[in-house]
């Protein structure tokens, strides 16, 4: 049933997204784990303590992150296949909050908007929602790029791997892998704070990402087959020569080939906090000057994967209900 629940979920979660009423009411999970983590991070990890202590805190720390929602997400689903169909429905709706298919359009699709109606100003402010890079830094081509690899890196973790834990482990895989993305988010940086407390959570995400962003490339290449002005054969060989040397052992893989497939170079030096970080680039040889045609572009590709993706799932569930 876990597989069921994950097609059922994305292909509901496509349509609706999670409610603005539901999360002004309630929330939304992610803030929920959110709320968990910062309480850990206030109460285990002291500047004081030496790192191997505030490594090992950081261990059972996310033990706890991983566990608690883990724990509820299986109890929940135990609970409602007692009442087959409708706990399959309720199960799969309750999912559809682990996914963010349609909020990571829209927040992209603003970016190319904001270009369009209001400038480069705009653009910043509308990019800065969806990335962590100084957007000060950032000319239009900048603004740009930053959108599409924001779109492909969280294509995978947002959507694919979110969607592949469900359909492992139903309720609670799903739960337990956004807990560790969310860890990851929060305090899985190389800062003075966070460097051995989250050391733990970047690893553990770094291990769970890696399903979902190979078979997020693979789907923005088959994408490409069947979207106009896309090219699934760069796409194909920016993966095989570019994604492994990124310095993330996950993002390179679909941000290479949304790159190779519209034919941009992305990722390259950025600046975060100040800080210059010299990546390489993904999609090398490609043009650097995008605009926000480019972005629409990258939109309809992640809306074919992400439909090939729903298809896919769909496919393994008929075969499981009949085998």
């Amino acid at each position: 049933m876990s597989v069921l629940i994950a097609f059922l979920s994305l292909a509901v979660e496509f349509f609706l997204g999670y409610p603005d009423w539901l999360f002004r009411a309630i929330g939304h999970p992610v803030t929920w784990i959110g709320r968990l983590i910062s309480f850990l991070d206030l109460k285990l990890n002291r500047a004081t303590d030496p790192d191997a202590l505030r490594r090992q805190r950081g261990v059972q720390a996310l033990l706890v992150i991983v566990l608690v929602p883990g724990v509820i997400g299986l109890c929940l689903q135990i609970l409602l296949l007692w009442f087959i169909p409708l706990g399959l429905v309720i199960a799969a709706l309750l999912a559809t909050s682990l996914l963010s298919q349609k909020s990571l359009h829209d927040h992209v699709e603003a970016v190319a908007d904001a270009l369009d109606s209001g400038g480069l100003a705009m653009g910043r402010v509308a990019v800065s929602r969806i990335v962590g890079r100084d957007p000060e830094t950032l000319d239009r081509a900048g603004v740009c790029r930053a959108a599409i690899e924001s779109l492909a890196e969280n294509f995978s973790d947002g959507i694919v791997a979110p969607a592949v834990w469900t359909g492992i482990g139903g309720l609670a895989g799903g739960a337990a892998y956004k807990a560790a993305n969310t860890a990851d988010s929060m305090i899985g940086h190389r800062t003075p704070r966070h460097e051995a407390f989250g050391w733990a959570a970047a690893r553990f995400d770094d291990w769970i990402n890696l399903p979902a962003s190979r078979l997020s490339a693979l789907l923005i290449v088959l994408a490409a087959f069947l979207v106009r002005r896309a090219d699934p054969g760069t796409a194909w060989h920016a993966v095989w020569r570019d994604a492994k040397k990124h310095r993330s052992p996950n993002a390179g893989w679909p941000e290479a080939a949304m790159a190779g497939a519209l034919g941009l170079a992305l990722a390259g030096p950025r600046s975060y906090g100040g800080v210059l970080v010299d990546d390489v680039f993904m999609g090398e040889g490609g043009r650097r000057e995008a605009d926000s045609a480019d972005i629409r572009r990258a939109l309809k590709l992640y809306r074919v994967a992400d439909c090939l993706l729903i298809g896919l799932l769909g496919l393994i569930s008929v075969v499981v209900i009949l085998a």
